[in-house]
């Protein structure tokens, strides 16, 4: 499942990346395509980028003085959500890539710090500071673009402007990287922006998926579908002895036999590959059952 989930997320990037000139002029693609969202954290300003970013889409709409609310990205989100859940984060999600790979020379060369997440759970903090994301969603994506308005009566993509490193590391720094003149036309929230991606990126390193844990409101979006979508996994109660080594496993901090469609889940499907008993299934058509309670003694 790791390699053919590595294969699926990189060919994932580069299909919904292709606008290839856009990389060497700096250009960013605005064809019809980018009418179109693409399901994971993937910037609009990326030069690369076909589609658009639910979650810009969302921002925009929301701070538009006419429309307020839009149907498609909301439908977008509530479409996927049901048929894919967290899995997009897992397979889809272009920044859910670049935090894996940040995160695997650390883990190769055994040098990494202790990861913040496992920190924060030792500390009971995990289960507290995963709320974060929905706080993010409420805030930044939904209640300032649609009351912090300017005198014209815009609101502004808060989360795009001031939080999200897609738009940093997929955006500004190619787009700079071939046009290094428009660097000269960058004001302060740039170098704002640049510190946060910079300290997102660190803590990427020394903690597996820690945006995806605890900063992304697109992995809330789609947590929130995890318990209905049709992408589920199951726990077979007969077989599991509940050991533990599944939630040892979890990136995400989950205990899969415990809570296996919980909102965290991204369904990279660790657990089921290293489940010593064969007791976890995560698909579109998995066994029916109930957390088991057994224990070893």
């Amino acid at each position: 499942m790791k390699s053919k989930r590595k294969l699926i997320q990189t060919a994932f990037v580069i299909l919904t990346n292709s606008n290839f000139s856009g990389f060497l002029t700096g250009q960013v693609y605005s064809g019809g395509l980018k009418r179109l969202c693409a399901p994971g954290l993937n910037c609009y300003a990326c030069p690369g980028a076909l589609g658009s970013c639910p979650i810009g889409a969302m921002q925009n709409s929301l701070g538009d003085p006419i429309y307020r609310f839009s149907f498609y990205a909301t439908g977008f989100l509530a479409l996927f959500g049901v048929l894919f859940g967290r899995m997009i984060c897992g397979f889809l999600c272009p920044f859910g890539l670049i935090e894996e790979l940040l995160y695997m020379p650390a883990k190769h060369i055994k040098r990494r710090f202790p990861p913040a997440g496992a920190l924060l759970e030792k500390n009971h903090l995990h289960p507290i500071f995963r709320y974060l994301k929905y706080a993010i969603l409420l805030l930044f994506v939904i209640l300032l673009p649609l009351f912090a308005l300017d005198s014209f009566g815009f609101g502004i993509p808060w989360f795009c402007k001031y939080i999200c490193p897609s738009g940093m590391v997929m955006g500004a720094s190619p787009v700079l990287s071939a046009q290094p003149g428009l660097l000269s036309l960058t004001g302060w929230i740039f170098y704002v922006k640049l510190a946060v991606c910079a300290l997102i990126i660190l803590f990427s390193m020394i903690s597996h998926r820690f945006f995806c844990k605890y900063l992304c409101p697109l992995g809330a979006v789609y947590g929130l579908f995890n318990g209905i979508s049709f992408y589920r996994m199951s726990v077979d109660t007969e077989k599991c002895v509940s050991c533990g080594e599944c939630g040892k496993l979890c990136p995400m901090g989950v205990r899969p036999n415990e809570s296996p469609n919980s909102a965290e889940c991204i369904r990279c499907g660790s657990c089921v590959d290293k489940c010593p008993h064969n007791a976890l299934c995560a698909s579109y058509r998995c066994y029916s059952s109930k957390p088991s309670t057994k224990t070893i003694n």
